[in-house]
């Protein structure tokens, strides 16, 4: 592995933890696998958690751990933003009574097309919360911060940053638990754009591997409360 490229990212993993709400601290989700409690759920968002294989390399890992007590489901959507979330959050979330649900649509309320402003993405984003909670009080709601966008994907959605901090802000303002992903990807894209490249190849949508070795160990640490130091990381196979 790249020494650079480690360093970068294993500064990026303590970035992201540092960010995020409740970082050293158990999840819902696993305090009740723990406790032998049956938990489903739900990942709500765009083509990045609808295609997004970070929703089944956590499934998988949940699974390994927790036999038989986790149902992990995918109710994602490529192409779709915030909008459609509130239009559709009955069928495709509430329906399912989740325990844990994650949320991440910035990256396409941000798409100049879609005509959402970051504050009406706010007034959406806190609407899916307040409606979740509503149907069941004891659902754990987790933001997600996806990566950087380049590319032609970059050029209509100069904004992308102002969309990703509102994120940051929501979670904060609301004391919700923030899976930031960016500080991760940023590092990679900034000491090795070629690797960046090789895991994003069009721009916008990780691959397999990208998020396997980029996204979903440090998202397995902020859920389980382990330190970004207590756990080996996977090595990338690519060098310079």
């Amino acid at each position: 592995m790249n020494y650079l490229w480690a360093k970068a990212l294993f500064a990026g993993m303590l970035l992201s933890f540092s960010a995020a709400s409740f970082a050293g601290q158990e999840s819902a989700l696993y305090s009740n696998l723990d406790a032998g409690k049956a938990q489903t759920v739900v990942a709500y968002g765009t083509s990045l958690t609808a295609f997004g294989a970070w929703v089944q390399q956590l499934g998988d890992d949940l699974n390994q751990r927790y036999p038989g007590r986790a149902t992990v489901i995918n109710s994602g959507k490529g192409s779709m933003w915030s909008g459609w979330g509130v239009e559709n959050l009955d069928s495709r979330v509430i329906s399912k009574s989740p325990d844990t649900v994650f949320i991440e649509f910035a990256v396409n309320d941000a798409f100049v097309p879609n005509n959402t402003t970051v504050e009406q993405a706010r007034k959406n984003l806190e609407l899916m919360i307040d409606r979740i909670k509503a149907a069941k009080s004891s659902t754990e709601i987790i933001l997600t911060v996806t990566n950087p966008v380049i590319g032609p994907s970059a050029v209509q959605r100069p904004q992308l940053r102002d969309y990703f901090q509102m994120y940051r802000d929501v979670a904060k303002a609301r004391g919700l638990r923030l899976i930031d992903n960016y500080p991760r990807w940023e590092a990679v894209l900034k000491s090795n754009p070629d690797l960046f490249n090789q895991y994003v190849a069009d721009g916008l949508h990780p691959n397999a591997d990208g998020y396997r070795a980029v996204v979903t160990p440090s998202l397995i640490e902020n859920l389980s409360g382990a330190s970004p130091a207590s756990r080996h990381y996977p090595s990338p196979t690519a060098t310079n």
